[in-house]
């Protein structure tokens, strides 16, 4: 059975580039932590939002900025 996905967007992220996202998603949330823990806040809210950002196309192989540019690193079948 033919698999369709019904979702806003089909996936585009994939390979290294998913990876990447995860792992610089990550490292910003690292750094989010440490701001806010340094009483940085505005650093802090700056590396949050990137690091949700990234986490999310993580996440979910799906990224808009990838689909307005027509750029799709997903491996297909």
């Amino acid at each position: 059975m033919e698999r369709r996905d019904v979702s806003m967007f089909e996936r585009n992220v994939g390979g290294l580039d998913r990876i990447a996202r995860g792992v610089i998603g990550a490292c910003l949330l690292a750094i989010a932590v440490g701001s806010f823990r340094a009483d940085r806040r505005s650093t802090a809210i700056v590396a949050a939002l990137g690091s949700a950002g990234l986490l999310f196309n993580f996440a979910t192989a799906r990224c808009g900025l990838n689909k307005l540019l027509s750029i799709d690193t997903c491996p297909r079948e």
